[in-house]
């Protein structure tokens, strides 16, 4: 369904709307592309026409889970490109018409975190993984049976129209492609954020990446333009070092091929002491501990990305760590704050300094969208964009 205007406004302002949505009814089960209803948004809140949407493994990883926060049935997806159909009351910085990318991190400007640069980590609206929207905790889609139908990281862009928080959304340049937009929305920013404003990557510095998935090769993007000087890539399989020299990968390890010798000493001697940063970008505990036993003593920084299962632990020498003075931080979102560093990176985009084009490896009709899903768990694509009208 699109929607037109009429005065300046859309016809369908304050009214619900049906659609296509493909819903995940079971763990793990194909999405069912069906008709949805989404309801008009409330105080805070903008509706967004999805134009295209793109896959994260985020999506697969909730997908399959069977217990909380797993739940079902539910509308996935959280990486997109839209814009505003309508616009409930109490919004001012956006309107209809306005080029947008949802961000599953909230940053609502007003809190003492959103209005530090050291945080990005909204105190107003913290990070978690809930069914339901923020402010009064009930959804905005049904099925056309009345069945209550739950969010996605507060996005939800697996529909052709969604209802997000305004604190969730970023308005962006129209001039990019909507295609690319998207990949802003969360894997791509991450790993170019946790380079970039993280880590801060220094010219002529040494840059480890442990796992060169789409994450991974957007921290080598991200140290790339940083000015690193050596990008190492460490990863199970071989092929991703091809991969990797297109987003400034210099050399690579086999992770499987070091023998009974720990990945990080191999690195350590690489490195002559350590790399300055190292980036995990897996989801291991176990990887976390080789990142900071190969990141060098005195200034060496490890900046973890990958989730790992909620009751993973770490375990270090306490001495160590005293007498090593190496820095070990996480970084939602890369660390970037999505109201005033995404536009920053559109904009880098625009002026052709970085390389978004290479991400994307499929492009998909909506219909086709559990051929995405395949294609993400086989390891045949790094993003595959999914159009809403293809």
């Amino acid at each position: 369904m699109a929607f037109t205007k009429q005065n300046g406004l859309s016809k369908t302002a304050g009214k619900p709307i049906r659609c296509k949505a493909a819903v995940a009814r079971k763990a793990g089960e194909p999405l069912v592309i069906e008709e949805v209803i989404v309801a008009p948004p409330k105080a805070h809140e903008v509706r967004l026409k999805i134009i295209c949407t793109s896959l994260c493994y985020s999506d697969i990883t909730f997908w399959r889970m069977k217990e909380f926060p797993g739940c079902f049935p539910r509308i996935m997806g959280h990486e997109a490109f839209g814009v505003v159909e309508s616009v409930g009351e109490e919004v001012e910085e956006l309107k209809e018409g306005d080029s947008v990318v949802p961000i599953f991190l909230t940053d609502c400007m007003d809190c003492v975190d959103c209005k530090s640069k050291k945080s990005n980590l909204c105190s107003k609206f913290p990070f978690e993984v809930s069914p339901l929207l923020h402010r009064d905790e009930t959804s905005r889609f049904t099925s056309v049976d009345g069945e209550t139908l739950h969010h996605f990281l507060y996005i939800s862009s697996f529909s052709e129209y969604t209802v997000v928080d305004v604190a969730n959304v970023t308005k962006i340049d129209p001039e990019i492609p909507p295609n690319r937009a998207c990949l802003f929305s969360c894997g791509v920013s991450t790993g170019l954020g946790a380079a970039w404003k993280t880590a801060n990557v220094e010219p002529g510095s040494t840059v480890v990446i442990f796992g060169l998935g789409s994450i991974g090769l957007a921290v080598a993007e991200g140290a790339r333009l940083c000015g690193a000087t050596r990008i190492i890539g460490v990863d199970i399989n071989s092929d991703k070092f091809e991969i990797g020299k297109q987003f400034g990968v210099t050399e690579f390890v086999n992770s499987k091929s070091c023998g009974d010798k720990p990945v990080s000493k191999v690195i350590i001697e690489m490195t002559n002491g350590g790399a300055d940063y190292c980036f995990e970008c897996v989801g291991l505990n176990t990887l976390v501990q080789e990142a900071f036993a190969c990141c060098r003593k005195g200034w060496g920084k490890t900046v973890v990305l990958g989730a790992d299962k909620p009751e993973a632990q770490l375990n270090f020498n306490s001495l160590e760590v005293l007498q090593s003075r190496k820095t070990l931080t996480g970084a939602l979102f890369g660390g970037l704050k999505p109201k005033s560093d995404v536009p920053i990176l559109v904009k880098r985009y625009l002026d052709k300094e970085l390389q978004l084009d290479k991400f994307v490896t499929h492009e998909l009709s909506f219909e086709d969208i559990n051929k995405a899903f395949d294609l993400l768990i086989q390891g045949k694509s790094l993003r595959c964009v999914i159009s809403m009208d293809k």
